[in-house]
């Protein structure tokens, strides 16, 4: 018996080991259980759309969809919020695991003390805890739940990261959620900037945000703000003065407007799937808010013109970001739409904007260099006929200075020369993503406004050929808008340092407008490179300006395409270039890079290599430039003793003879060129008598025909009522007295004098045009005339 009491005495005691060891087995189940059951994402609320300038500063924001302002999460908790959120609701935070024992004790007594909740125990863990649950019920099982909940939440995340959840995801008050919304709406400062007394201030908020709506309810949370700073000083986190100056700080009675600084880019990358909010942009803050004000300034002299919209770009070179935004200044009446759109970033017509472009290419590949004469004709090219702004022909100028000019006729043609589809393929690896249609689509209108382009690309290529052109280490990367944006290469590395310089450089011998749109010689310390556009219909104006340190865009005109006379580069768009520019610190002048030029010997005035009867200077090419196009525009002329005529050795002993070289241009040139330039001498006729010894065959060294040039199609048009119109014919002559006789299929038509026209209507089919002068030199010209039906 006695055996048998002690053998169930040892079971007892064995049993009684094993409960005691079940119930740490059970902790550490539940500590399992909480660990690996899935907590799910948290807060997969919507966020607000915010754009911050490079200094930190908000440009602008939007509601998130749900229609909270709530704010990308901040990285870190600032410290002084930190501190007074500590201070404020759970001092113990990181003494326990989410649920403080003693809060808890603390709570149950003095709640049966007073026989109702007055106090609930709650540790930041457990309020997170509530804001992931979204419930705000405070009863027994709530808690239990929230308890639960937060032991979860410190088994799964970091206390900073508790404290940074809590932070984001608090409530501010009306729609506010967050520390970084807050901060914003109350204070108009990031949390980092926040003083002792404003970082208390949105401490005490979370615990009862609708006091904020409350004239009583602010005094309650400026004594609870006060309470905290006293708690603050007396744990020696501030010292005594900062104390009582932060408790004299008042409290905000009202939000903060939300920033709209930059609204229409803030927009466009809204609609960009690939771009999330937070937006972190290069924008400079202080010029962004100068421009802006430069901006609707200008933008009311435009309207008094009958111009409604402005578009600037701002370009820092340097640092190769966009550092100032306006994307539409809309003055149009309060209902139209059209104030609303980006028009930075819509595609427009580009006008004469990309001319620059063809240009440093050219140079580069050796077609042309800059002092090269380029015809300014009257020019065909299958029914497109260009024309210059002004209406006028120049005859030949030197490729810079058409670019300078702004020259339509002879861009067309160096346009034909260079390619279509060659430049078209370049334009769209260089950045312009508004290229989508065939080359033959464009033809020899892209470089006159065929095309369309959005201002941020143009001036971005603009900016990259400055950079090309000062030889910066970073230079081969594209503009970019947001500091993380992807670093993509630019295409414009594949222009060459010295042909973008030399591409700037022609783009500084321009007048400048003045503030009222006239034009001076602006001849100040400042250096630019700049240049117009003009679209067909006068619907677009274009000014893009290139300095050392920035670049400007500048686009004017009406949103909705209406043209008005007064929408050119010059008038328009080139005026407030100027006064932006006047704004920044441009940098001085961009110097060529070190080895990116070479000299090469010209002719004087064509430009071509020098022949031996050439005039010579030395001009500077790109370094890889392998332009081997010879002058063939001077002549030796043997001229009698006194110069007057032209003679040979039949009529003149070779003794008496006066040779010179003279520059002779071609007839259609000439006839334009000798209006532009008196200096320009025509050849001396022949001496009476000499006439015998003129090659009468070939008549194109003293005439040309204007119209129809060789291998020309004709199109006759036709009025509305089907009958075929008239077609002008066109030639000039060197001598300004001579006569012209015309012959059509060697029929005899008329004689003309002085102005060389004369208007005819031939059948369709192919035709042999003779003019003979007065004396006996033929010119022979044949040509198709096309149906009615283009055939």
């Amino acid at each position: 018996m006695a055996r048998l009491r002690k053998q169930k005495t040892r079971w007892f005691w064995l049993e009684r080991k094993k409960r005691w060891l079940v119930i740490p087995g059970l902790l550490v189940l539940f500590i399992l259980v909480l660990w690996l059951w899935p907590l799910g994402s948290l807060f997969q609320e919507p966020l607000s759309p915010v754009l911050f300038s490079g200094e930190g500063q908000l440009l602008g924001a939007r509601l998130a969809q749900d229609g909270q302002w709530r704010f990308p999460r901040c990285e870190e908790v600032p410290d002084k919020y930190f501190k007074a959120v500590l201070q404020f609701e759970d001092r113990r935070f990181y003494l326990h695991p989410g649920v403080d024992p003693i809060a808890v004790a603390r709570a149950v007594w003095q709640n049966l003390k007073a026989g109702e909740v007055k106090s609930g125990a709650s540790t930041i863990t457990m309020q997170l805890a509530r804001l992931v649950e979204k419930n705000s019920r405070r009863t027994l099982w709530q808690k239990i739940k929230e308890a639960t909940l937060a032991l979860r939440l410190e088994l799964r995340y970091s206390k900073k990261e508790i404290l940074s959840l809590f932070a984001d995801q608090a409530p501010f008050g009306r729609n506010i959620v967050g520390i970084n919304a807050a901060s914003w709406f109350y204070f108009g400062r990031s949390p980092e900037d926040l003083s002792w007394a404003e970082a208390c201030f949105l401490a005490v908020l979370p615990k009862n945000p609708s006091l904020v709506a409350e004239n009583q309810g602010l005094q309650k949370l400026k004594l609870k703000r006060d309470r905290l700073l006293w708690k603050l000083w007396q744990h020696g986190y501030l010292a005594e003065l900062e104390y009582r100056l932060a408790c004299s700080e008042p409290i905000p009675v009202s939000l903060k407007p939300v920033p709209r600084d930059c609204q229409h880019l803030l927009d466009t990358l809204v609609k960009d799937q690939e771009k999330k909010t937070p937006f972190y942009s290069f924008i400079n803050y202080d010029l962004q808010q100068r421009l802006n004000l430069a901006a609707e300034a200008y933008g009311e002299k435009l309207l008094n013109r009958g111009i409604r919209n402005l578009a600037v770009v701002v370009v820092d070179n340097k640092k190769g970001g966009v550092v100032a935004y306006v994307g539409n200044v809309g003055k149009a009446r309060s209902f139209d739409s059209a104030q609303y759109v980006d028009i930075a970033q819509s595609p427009r017509s580009t006008g004469s904007i990309l001319k620059p472009f063809l240009y440093g290419l050219m140079l580069q590949e050796g077609l042309i260099n800059p002092e090269m004469l380029v015809p300014d004709i009257p020019t065909r090219y299958e029914g497109f006929r260009p024309k210059n702004f002004d209406r006028q022909f120049r005859g030949a100028v030197p490729a810079k200075t058409a670019l300078a000019w702004s020259l339509n006729v002879p861009a067309v043609r160096l346009l034909h020369q260079y390619g279509i589809a060659k430049f078209k393929n370049k334009l769209s690896r260089w950045g312009m993503a508004t290229l989508f249609r065939p080359a033959e689509d464009y033809g020899l209108s892209l470089i006159l406004g065929g095309a369309e382009g959005r201002l941020v690309e143009i001036t971005s290529m603009y900016a990259e050929m400055g950079r090309r052109a000062m030889g910066l280490e970073d230079d081969s990367w594209k503009i970019r808008i947001l500091t993380d944006e992807k670093k993509i290469l630019s295409g414009l590395r594949e222009l060459s340092p010295g042909a973008a310089y030399l591409t700037l450089q022609a783009l500084t011998e321009v007048n400048r407008p003045d503030e009222e749109g006239f034009w001076r010689n602006f001849s100040s310390a400042r250096w630019v490179a700049w240049k117009t556009g003009t679209s067909f219909g006068l619907k677009d104006a274009w000014a893009v300006g290139v300095t050392p340190n920035y670049t400007v865009g500048v686009w004017a005109g009406n949103a909705d395409g209406e043209g008005r006379p007064e929408i050119t580069g010059l008038t328009a768009a080139a005026p407030f270039l100027f006064e932006v520019l006047g704004l920044l610190d441009t940098g001085g002048e961009i110097a060529a890079p070190p080895g990116s030029l070479k000299t090469i010997e010209v002719c004087r005035d064509s430009g071509y290599l020098a022949g031996e009867l050439c005039p010579q200077k030395d001009i500077w090419v790109p370094a890889e430039s392998h332009f081997d196009r010879t002058c063939v525009y001077h002549q030796l002329v043997h001229l009698d003793p006194a110069g007057r005529y032209r003679v040979d050795s039949r009529f003149e002993s070779v003794a008496r003879m006066n040779h010179q070289s003279w520059f002779v241009l071609p007839p259609v040139q000439e006839y334009y060129y000798r209006t532009w330039h008196p200096e320009y001498r025509p050849l001396p006729p022949l001496r009476p008598g000499n006439s015998s010894r003129v090659d009468t065959a070939d008549g194109s060294r003293i005439m040309n025909l204007v119209y129809p040039e060789p291998g020309t199609a004709v199109f006759i048009p036709v009025d509305l009522d089907g009958q075929a119109q008239e077609v002008v014919f066109e030639a000039v002559h060197r001598q300004k007295e001579a006569l012209i006789h015309w012959h059509l299929d060697e029929d005899y038509l008329t004689t003309t004098r002085h102005f060389h026209k004369i208007a005819l209507n031939p059948p369709a089919g192919e035709h042999q045009l003779v003019l003979v002068d007065g004396e006996g030199r033929r010119l022979v010209r044949k040509f198709t005339v096309m149906g009615k039906s283009g055939t």
